[in-house]
């Protein structure tokens, strides 16, 4: 399992938009989320700026198996303002 102190690292990105989604989905959620979320996420944080704002800004959703379940989910928490 990644070190939390690394994942808030690689939440760090080049806009406040997705510091703010990325931050909020590990702190309400990826500690309790199994393990296959979890390692969902950890893949997640290796896309690019510009992938992640297409993804999670809803312009686009990820082929990857199970990644768009948790990008609409990080989207639902954005846009419900939690």
């Amino acid at each position: 399992m990644v070190p939390e102190e690394k994942l808030r690292w690689l939440c760090r990105r080049g806009s406040l938009e997705l510091d703010m989604m990325l931050n909020l989905y590990l702190d309400r959620f990826y500690l309790t989320a199994g393990h296959d979320e979890q390692q969902l996420f950890q893949a997640l944080l290796n896309f690019s700026d510009g992938e992640l704002l297409m993804y999670l800004m809803g312009k686009q959703l990820p082929e990857e198996k199970g990644m768009d379940s948790l990008v609409k989910k990080i989207r639902s928490l954005s846009a419900a303002g939690t």
